[in-house]
């Protein structure tokens, strides 16, 4: 998809942000190592530039869900360690060893067959052991997989253990039973072994930001974009600060007289005389069809999006005629109002996270960085 430069709608992202959400959770947890999640370019934020004022705050490390993103920091000139958290094919492990990146592990017939691929080089790929403690994702079951894992690694000259990690799947609800449970069992495998690796990590954004854990790590991810990891379900521990938002411009507005259609299916009718206004924004850019009866700020007011969101445009109702080129903004503050990321993610039925991912590459990013 090609980026719309041409056009009025983009996303703001406030480096700064992202720096001071940085830096609160390594003021925090002083002790540990900050890797910083920049999967799915950034979360929608762009993974390059978040990288790069990740550095700045002091992340030590990087962590993305695939081996090309990976390799697209690597190209940014990215040195530092990359942890690929999703599993790659044993036929890319040379690859990913000559771009010295760090990959998972989860079955022992991978580490067989990324062995065979390797045996011939003097590269060496540097191995995470996953554990499944809960979430039925990918991952070891048990000690003894583990160990027999452990075994398989130790013998071929171009492995090197690096790591051992697990993932929560419930370290941002309120009942913490189940974390508890998957904490102890993690504890339990890691006891087993003849020794620790040099990462040993559990804390995602939200693990870091309200739990206790043993590891040396933190995996931060949302938390860093200045979103809270539960959305609405606990108070984070330490102000946030939004990264993103996302405006335009009406393109045009018109006095519509009553019962005029507006939209696809004709899906709302003028109730009087009523102010319109186009912007031009869809769910190609991610501000999907679910999202009508929503709102946007204008001149510092909310205004409903009336009709079905098209492809490309909305339609809004203005309280009255508004300026062609009066900024929009969908995600963001303008004046006393705000409209959040969970705001729209709640309207949705859905999280934070999957709102800021959707925000599709034709809408152009913009870099705002003081100092």
């Amino acid at each position: 998809m090609v980026i719309s430069y041409h056009r009025p709608t983009k996303a703001v992202i406030d480096l700064n942000a992202i720096w001071q959400n940085i830096v609160q959770e390594k003021q925090r947890h002083p002790e540990k190592e900050i890797f910083a999640v920049v999967k799915a370019d950034g979360y929608g934020h762009g993974a390059v530039s978040v990288a790069k004022v990740a550095l700045k705050a002091g992340a030590q490390g990087f962590c993305t869900a695939t081996l090309d993103e990976a390799i697209e920091l690597r190209h940014s000139g990215i040195t530092q360690p990359i942890l690929i958290l999703g599993i790659i094919s044993p036929a890319d492990a040379a690859l990913a060893a000559a771009y010295y990146l760090s990959v998972p592990v989860a079955e022992i017939e991978w580490l067989k067959e990324a062995a065979v691929y390797l045996k011939d080089s003097s590269l060496t790929l540097h191995l995470h052991i996953k554990i499944d403690t809960g979430m039925g994702r990918i991952g070891f079951l048990n000690a003894e997989e583990t160990t027999q894992a452990l075994a398989v690694i130790e013998k071929e000259q171009n492995f090197y253990w690096e790591g051992i990690f697990t993932h929560f799947a419930t370290a941002d609800q309120e009942d913490v039973q189940y974390f508890q449970a998957q904490s102890r069992y993690f504890n339990e495998i890691l006891n087993t072994l003849p020794y620790q690796p040099k990462y040993v990590h559990t804390a995602n954004s939200a693990t870091a930001m309200w739990h206790q854990d043993i590891g040396n790590m933190v995996r931060l991810g949302i938390a860093m974009y200045g979103l809270n990891p539960s959305g609405t379900a606990l108070t984070s521990t330490y102000p946030l600060v939004p990264a993103l938002s996302l405006v335009s411009e009406i393109v045009q507005t018109k006095e519509l007289p009553k019962g005029y259609g507006i939209g696809y299916g004709k899906t709302y009718e003028t109730k009087t005389e009523e102010w319109i206004a186009t912007i031009p924004i869809g769910y190609a850019d991610g501000f999907t069809r679910d999202l009508q009866g929503f709102h946007v700020l204008i001149n510092g007011e909310f205004c409903e999006v009336v009709g079905r969101v098209c492809m490309d445009q909305i339609m809004v109702r203005l309280p009255e005629k508004v300026k062609e080129g009066t900024k929009v903004t969908l995600v963001g503050k303008d004046g006393t109002n705000e409209i959040t990321l969970q705001d729209i993610a709640t309207y949705k039925g859905t999280n934070n996270y999957e709102v800021a991912c959707l925000i599709s590459n034709r809408v152009p990013r913009e870099y705002v960085e003081k100092g």
